[in-house]
């Protein structure tokens, strides 16, 4: 996360030495779950389990483990040097995905209704959802899909959602990113095929409403972040890459800019991280509107 951070600027006179971290804002993060890493202790709020419905913290892929040190971690267990964009923020965490990593639709509504019933509760001001597929036009649970999603964003949930890793071609930007309303976080240096042998490409637009997509980009290629084995004798931190991994990278820098300014809307949100990019020469329906770059978004 160090060198994540120097790529997006992160170091402002706003984050340095921990002067804005998130605290007081909610995050709900739809994934696999949670374990009770050290580097969350104190920091999880609320946890749901829509696919087995156990009342105690697992995670049995590794992937929201991974997910929330990304946006929430306080770096504890690594001396502070994997810490996550938002160290001071409180997570709700809602288990939708399987122990493959794969969910059925309707384990992701239920999670997203959950979120309707519970947000002001919690204070969560803010959805990542680092999950997605292809779209099928015409298909009456993707539709009522992204109708949850965008009525958290009109109820005024600031939503993050992965651009996908099924690019670079047109149209590849997954369900429910594929929204005009939400903020769409592909990754910046996922762009092309790369030399792993499983290798992934961001998501890239239009959408089928013709809809400029992703929003923003941000670091995706082997971040590190918690481990979900770690109490089982792992190292504490782990690499990932994809759109799953930028996507709280730019929810926990809206975490910090809600922290500063309470009282703005998602929409005011949005339109500051549309403002900061910063152009990285190529098309817009593959950076969006650049690189995220946290020292303009604070300033």
């Amino acid at each position: 996360m160090k060198l994540v951070k120097q790529k997006i600027h992160y170091w402002c006179p706003d984050t340095w030495q921990g002067r804005i971290t998130g605290k007081g804002c909610g995050i709900a993060v739809l994934d696999t779950g949670i374990v009770p890493h050290p580097d969350f202790e104190g920091r999880i709020a609320a946890w749901l389990d829509c696919v087995h419905h156990r009342t105690s913290l697992y995670d049995d892929n590794g992937h929201g483990t991974h997910v929330a040190g990304i946006l929430a971690s306080d770096g504890r267990t690594t001396g502070g040097l994997y810490a996550g964009m938002a160290p001071g923020a409180k997570l709700t965490v809602i288990k939708v995905l399987d122990e493959k990593g794969n969910g059925k639709i309707g384990h992701v509504m239920e999670g997203l209704r959950c979120v309707q019933r519970i947000w002001r509760h919690f204070n969560i001001r803010i959805v990542n959802i680092s999950l997605g597929a292809l779209p099928h036009p015409g298909d009456r649970q993707e539709e009522e899909l992204l109708r949850l999603v965008e009525a958290l964003w009109e109820a005024g949930l600031v939503v993050v959602t992965a651009a996908g890793n099924l690019g670079p071609g047109e149209g590849s930007i997954t369900i429910p990113g594929c929204s005009r309303k939400v903020i769409t976080a592909g990754a910046s240096d996922l762009q092309s095929p790369g030399k792993e042998k499983r290798a992934s490409c961001s998501g890239c637009g239009p959408t089928d409403g013709c809809v400029v997509k992703p929003d923003i980009v941000a670091p995706g290629r082997r971040i590190a972040s918690c481990n979900s084995q770690y109490r089982k004798g792992g190292q504490p931190c782990v690499e990932k890459s994809g759109t799953s991994m930028a996507t709280p990278i730019v929810a926990g820098a809206a975490a910090l800019l809600l922290e500063k300014h309470p009282g703005m809307t998602n929409n005011e949100v949005k339109l500051r991280i549309w403002n900061c990019g910063q152009d990285l020469g190529e098309p817009a329906n593959r950076q969006g509107h650049g690189l995220l770059h946290v020292a303009k978004l604070l300033a």
